[in-house]
């Protein structure tokens, strides 16, 4: 699959990798892209529409999904990112709700169109989805989570032909990362990664020269060994209420 005449949406999209993979997805010549937002936004281009979207609140993903329809590409981006030591529950909960909840329950919503599209779903995650960082524990297990939810996904959609991939950036320079003195890459160049890996058909993604590293090593790995045996254990009643759902 390509970006090409495709209709995409994105959350997150008014900042950072957000509004770069939006950027990028319009260079790329998409048909339609839908910006999903939680403050009103603006973009020169007509193919761009602003959606009012907070990924935790259920009544904006139930709008969204009558808003739009249609859909051939959801990408998983918007997510909080705070320091911590793993000593305020809040801080836990905040970061599980944005960054596991939020994508499920977009997710969940967008099955019937992505199984009708046989679409794809996209989910910028972060190597620390695959080591914990010290300096931001809370943020790491959820991304942690996150990655484990659409491996399962993977596995209980490849019958229904809609691909799932897992993007594993390295540190970005946006505003979440602000204050982190460590080498970043400039959001662009981030988005294009993301984009190259899914145009090439790459299940998991690593787009950008700190996180590429470590690709080869990943991709023939006892955990992708592992994977590919334990997705073959999806039980029928999965099947039987994904149907439920596309129908």
């Amino acid at each position: 699959m390509n970006i090409e005449n495709k209709t995409v949406l994105i959350t997150g999209a008014n900042r950072g990798i957000g509004r770069a993979l939006m950027d990028e997805a319009l260079r790329r010549g998409a048909k339609r892209v839908y910006s999903g937002s939680r403050s009103e936004q603006r973009h020169d281009d007509e193919r761009v529409t602003f959606v009012k979207l907070d990924i935790t609140d259920e009544r904006d993903v139930r709008e969204t999904v009558g808003t739009i329809g249609k859909l051939d590409i959801l990408i998983n981006n918007a997510g909080i990112f705070m320091p911590d030591d793993l000593g305020d529950a809040d801080i836990i909960n905040r970061h599980l709700a944005v960054n596991f909840f939020g994508p499920l329950k977009v997710t969940q919503a967008f099955l019937p169109a992505l199984m009708r599209s046989k679409g794809a779903i996209i989910n910028n995650l972060s190597l620390s989805a695959l080591v914990p960082v010290a300096s931001t524990p809370a943020y790491s297990l959820s991304k942690a989570a996150a990655h484990n939810l659409m491996q399962a996904f993977r596995a209980l959609l490849s019958a229904h032909d809609v691909t799932v991939h897992n993007c594993f950036t390295g540190p970005v320079d946006t505003d979440m990362t602000r204050g982190f003195e460590v080498p970043k890459s400039p959001p662009g160049l981030v988005a294009a990664g993301i984009f190259n890996g899914f145009e090439r058909g790459e299940e998991d993604i690593f787009p950008d020269p700190y996180s590429e590293r470590i690709a080869d090593g990943w991709h023939t790995s006892v955990i992708k060994a592992l994977e590919r045996e334990f997705a073959a254990y999806v039980p029928p009643i999965a099947e039987a209420a994904l149907d439920c759902c596309h129908h």
